[in-house]
């Protein structure tokens, strides 16, 4: 069996590789944009660019994780999706992971489109595929958490999020056990905890526009008007279940 994986220069890719080096003794095999970059040994390297479908080669791939790509806009992020899986219909694929987001059918965080029009694609092909829809990740709070004052828009707002190296071990846990095929994963940590929470007195509450003002970028003022509403707030049993742990407990300093 062959396990391809893209993005695997990336954070989350990497740590994808890494775990499923210690769990398989099966081929595995990268799609990275600069070769150069990727070091490990013992894997098969291939160039490869979702913004060029040409340069993507994915023949023999038994399974293929597919890493959401990463582009300025949503537009241009679903083409690159779009790109890899008419390749992976054309290499014959035999089944596809995708890392997607919390109710990417359903959301309303802005960047759940791409998710949700990636999802459709690769149903629409036929092949078997495996969501693996991540929440939030720890590390994307963690620098706002360490500042000397936290002023934020979340409120009490609670967010069930996981260490990244969590949803990449469970990304590796599904491509290398049996099974998987057509679920969809909604996978959160098994606790939740609020910004006022965990920054105490250096919780400063302001609005969404005190952000924009600041320089915040849209993306994140959007996440932290879902967190506010609660929309990443539910713990899921998946990532759990595909641990066979609790997830790891986000810790601040």
């Amino acid at each position: 069996m062959t396990i391809l994986i893209t993005g695997a220069t990336g954070q989350l890719g990497s740590a994808v590789v890494r775990h499923v080096l210690a769990r398989t003794d099966e081929q595995v095999v990268v799609s990275v944009r600069d070769p150069k970059k990727f070091t490990t040994e013992g894997v098969e390297v291939r160039q490869g660019d979702f913004d060029q479908p040409g340069t993507l080669n994915f023949q023999g791939a038994d399974k293929l994780l597919i890493v959401s790509a990463e582009a300025p806009d949503a537009a241009a992020r679903i083409q690159q999706h779009e790109n890899a899986i008419a390749k992976a219909v054309e290499h014959g694929v035999g089944h596809i992971f995708y890392t997607s987001i919390t109710d990417a059918d359903t959301s309303t965080v802005g960047v759940a489109v791409v998710h949700k029009a990636t999802e459709e694609a690769i149903r629409a092909t036929g092949i078997p595929f495996t969501f693996l829809r991540n929440g939030m990740y720890h590390e994307n709070y963690l620098g706002v958490l360490a500042g000397d004052t936290v002023a934020i828009s979340t409120k009490d707002g609670r967010v069930a999020s996981a260490a990244r190296d969590d949803f990449a071990q469970a990304a590796a846990v599904a491509l290398t056990t049996p099974g998987h095929e057509n679920a969809v994963y909604e996978l959160t940590g098994s606790t939740t905890w609020s910004f006022p929470e965990l920054a105490g007195d250096r919780y400063q509450d302001v609005s969404d526009e005190d952000l924009v003002a600041a320089g915040v970028p849209a993306i994140f003022v959007d996440f932290f008007k879902a967190i506010r509403e609660g929309v990443f707030a539910e713990v899921r049993p998946d990532l759990e279940k595909l641990l066979g742990r609790p997830s790891t407990p986000i810790k601040v300093g």
